[in-house]
């Protein structure tokens, strides 16, 4: 009994890191508003300021160059950076 929990709990240790690392990082160069407001700490003012940003001023080169947005610091990139990608094409 005792070795059919373990299994079970090592099997449900494994699927659930596994679906954490399949999970993509959203590319602040093609995200949608929407798309913006799923992550932590950006809502609905932050992500417009994300879009505008990148429309006025062309792709980011960086997860850093979000510290340009107006309303973005070092902190809140340090929050981003394992859930968002700048690659050029998605």
């Amino acid at each position: 009994m005792f070795k059919k929990v373990l299994m079970s709990l090592v099997l449900a240790t494994v699927l659930a890191t596994g679906f954490a690392y399949a999970m993509d990082k959203i590319n602040i160069n093609t995200a949608t508003q929407s798309e913006l407001q799923t992550l932590n700490g950006v809502g609905e003012a932050t992500a417009a300021a994300i879009i505008q940003y990148r429309e006025d001023n062309g792709m980011f080169k960086s997860v850093e160059d979000l510290m340009n947005v107006k309303g973005i610091g070092s902190k809140k990139v340090e929050t981003l950076t394992d859930s968002v990608s700048v690659s050029k094409l998605e």
